[in-house]
């Protein structure tokens, strides 16, 4: 494998009702999510099918008991709250108390830059609809991951895997991995500790947003205790062939540079993993702080203390694993090393070379560096501490979704940061799926079959025929197939879902 794989992102947004602080988040969120449902006849009728989902199986070889689990935990149980699929193969609903876009399966690190991104684009529309029914109060919605209040809210990310590699190989390099990973792929944030207050006027930003709220090494929850590497085991494809990552440690990007690099750089660790190229133990002592300290230091010179007894900082550790992954593509591709591999591992080591010399200079690239420039921009000019209320609020706009308002949106409108895509090119991705994973089936059927299409998950389409007794079920385990090389001419000639269902039977 290469930095090609089966994978995709989960980004809840956070959400504020203006001029109503009090305001029942979850209720804000079905608004926003039913104002995109009823902009369009195909997002209406079709359910999210949640017979196949099996949130509590743990890779480690159990299940955990439904009565001890957190009601986060199911995610198998349908609450009633809003849940729309669209066209493009993505799925939209209410997540507790957050809309949360999941994008389609994908099979780039590009492709994940540009569907997660239109996911963005989903949401400032669905905000802007939610704005225009009658009486309603405008809401707010930011790609974050924290209220600096204690709450914090996530940006998952999926990679399948093959089934056969062994779990504890998983932890053992992955784990020093994310740890560090995070010079490269943090968001930025104001306010030290989970409520944010652990900060002083010298003393206050740091490179993740989510680093603070993680507990343990590894573990089930997602929620409580949040493990460093989560053990859910729900591959949504064939359990025998795959398993799916769920990785739950990472930030919501803006920037396209870090979540180019966030996917690249982890599918071709991923694939070391699994091919056993990962000849050194860069195993960390005291994984959790680890995380936590690497994350308060901006300044990118803290060492974390691996268990052979070495000390390194957090962009040396990612320049091991750089320089694993060179050896490992010349040894398994040569030059024969697809496009976009070898783009990860130019733009890696780019950044990880400048980081390390300066991490100013990838203001233009990073969300982190981007963000900490600007908010020291406003510290400079009025003299502010970092224990300012201020700041926060720079923090929080930052995010917006909101191209006006938010100040990402204002940096990149002004040429002040790398962007991978064109606006046109995202923009068709909100409305149609990739072309080369099962999305493509089941984004095609909702936009031509709507009215016929019960229900869908990731591994199924059901259609509800005319003169069938019983829902007609369509499987689609395989990632890999239901592409358009493999279906796209028989849904262009099947005029109804009835010619496609006995085609697809005969």
């Amino acid at each position: 494998m290469s930095v090609r794989r089966v994978m995709g992102t989960e980004v809840e947004y956070g959400i504020s009702v203006q001029g109503q602080p009090s305001a029942n988040p979850m209720v804000a969120s079905s608004q926003i999510v039913n104002a995109y449902a009823s902009s369009t006849a195909r997002a209406r009728r079709a359910r999210w099918d949640f017979e196949e989902e099996s949130p509590l199986r743990d890779a480690r070889g159990f299940d955990m008991a439904r009565q001890i689990a957190d009601p986060s935990q199911l995610t198998d149980e349908d609450l009633g709250l809003a849940n729309v699929i669209l066209t493009n193969g993505a799925r939209l609903y209410v997540d507790h108390a957050h809309p949360e876009y999941s994008s389609p399966e994908v099979t780039t690190p590009l492709d994940v830059v540009r569907w997660e991104k239109a996911g963005e684009q989903v949401m400032l529309d669905a905000s802007r609809m939610a704005a225009q029914v009658p009486g309603s109060t405008p809401i707010l919605l930011y790609k974050n991951n924290t209220d600096n209040k204690g709450a914090s809210y996530g940006a998952h990310e999926n990679y399948l895997m093959r089934r056969s590699t062994q779990f504890a190989e998983i932890v053992r390099h992955l784990t020093p991995f994310f740890v560090s990973r995070q010079v490269v792929t943090g968001a930025g944030r104001v306010g030290i500790g989970q409520d944010g207050r652990d900060t002083t006027a010298d003393r206050g930003f740091q490179i993740s947003q989510r680093s603070d709220y993680f507990e343990v090494e590894v573990g089930l929850e997602t929620t409580l205790k949040r493990p460093i590497i989560n053990t859910r085991d729900e591959p949504h494809a064939d359990p025998a062939v795959y398993r799916r990552l769920h990785v739950i440690l990472g930030d919501a990007n803006l920037a396209e540079v870090s979540i180019y690099l966030k996917s690249g750089t982890t599918a071709l660790v991923l694939a070391m993993i699994e091919d056993g190229f990962i000849d050194r133990d860069l195993s960390v002592e005291g994984a959790v702080k680890a995380l936590r300290d690497v994350s308060h230091d901006p300044t990118l010179r803290h060492l974390v203390t691996l268990r052979d007894g070495r000390r390194l900082t957090a962009v040396q550790l990612q320049l091991e694993y750089l320089d694993l992954a060179r050896k490992y593509v010349e040894d398994r591709y040569g030059s024969d090393a697809d496009d976009q591999t070898v783009d990860v591992l130019a733009r890696w080591e780019s950044v990880l070379t400048r980081l390390e010399r300066d991490p100013m200079e990838c203001a233009t690239e990073l969300d982190w560096v981007a963000k900490l420039k600007l908010l020291q921009q406003y510290r400079d000019r009025d003299g502010l501490g970092w224990d300012d209320a201020k700041l926060h609020l720079i923090d929080l706009q930052y995010a917006d979704v909101r191209p006006d308002k938010g100040l990402y949106h204002r940096l990149a409108a002004a040429g002040r940061i790398e962007r991978l895509l064109d606006d046109a090119t995202i923009e068709a991705a909100m409305h149609d799926p990739p072309v080369d994973t099962r999305a493509y089936f089941r984004g095609r059927c909702l936009d031509k079959y709507a009215d016929a299409v019960a229900a869908a998950s990731w591994d199924s389409v059901i259609f509800d025929l005319p003169g069938r007794e019983s829902l007609q079920r369509v499987p689609t385990i395989d990632p890999l197939r239901g592409t358009r090389a493999h279906v796209g001419e028989l849904i262009d000639r099947c005029d109804t879902a009835q010619a496609l269902v006995a085609a697809i039977t005969r």
